[in-house]
């Protein structure tokens, strides 16, 4: 298992590093939105300064939402990804390390950006590392939740629009939760329970997500 979970990941890391101009959009998306804002917007501190969590949290997850379509799409084209529901390894183990891989390269850059965008917006410096714990938490869900409806649309020449549609009501609690979270303590507020309904959703998706993903990976390729 330790070696599968090993020579998966080592794989798709490094496709993910062949495959840089992909990952790199919404990176490059995330910051020309979030630098956007304040002109397009209003340029008042306070203003920006509320709307902060909500305008980091929207664009980041819409900027991960780039990258959902490509989980599963180059091994569905190649053949491989047939292989893997066949063989006699777990496949529920596979999906998790690309989750884990797609949030690794996607996730987590975008949360190590937020604070350098978060002074165009005039984020309070002690709601920095907050933000950051809420979008590692939400962008993990994303991820999880995400791969259920890459699943689904996988074997569409184009379901990128299709998948929005059918991941994005249920990831209207995480930006709930994730946006009162940073709200919260940016107004003083307590914030804490809000960043534990995040983590509990998270978790929920985590124990759920790479079941739902293998069985909507059935019907869409082996049915």
């Amino acid at each position: 298992m330790i070696k599968l979970v090993q020579h998966t990941l080592q794989r798709e890391l490094t496709l993910a590093y062949r495959r840089r101009a992909d990952l790199l959009n919404p990176l490059f998306f995330f910051v020309l939105v979030v630098s956007l804002f304040p002109m397009g917007i209003t340029t008042d501190l306070d203003k920006l300064t509320e709307m902060s969590g909500g305008v980091l949290w929207v664009c980041a997850l819409l900027a991960s939402l780039l990258s959902l379509d490509l989980m599963f799409r180059n091994d569905f084209e190649d053949g491989s990804l047939e292989q893997m529901l066949l063989s006699s390894a777990p496949p529920q183990v596979i999906v998790l390390c690309k989750i884990f891989c797609h949030w690794l390269v996607t996730g987590v850059p975008l949360t190590l950006l937020s604070p350098l965008l978060s002074i165009m917006l005039a984020l309070p410096g002690h709601a920095l590392p907050v933000l950051m714990a809420s979008l590692l938490l939400g962008t993990f869900s994303l991820s999880l939740i995400g791969s259920i409806g890459a699943a689904l649309t996988v074997g569409l020449r184009k379901g990128g629009l299709l998948l929005t549609i059918l991941i994005m009501p249920v990831l209207v609690p995480v930006l709930i939760f994730g946006t009162s979270t940073v709200q919260a303590i940016v107004l003083g507020l307590a914030w804490p329970g809000y960043l534990a309904f995040l983590g509990a959703f998270t978790a929920g998706a985590f124990a759920l997500a790479p079941w739902l993903t293998v069985a909507a990976l059935k019907v869409s390729v082996c049915d």
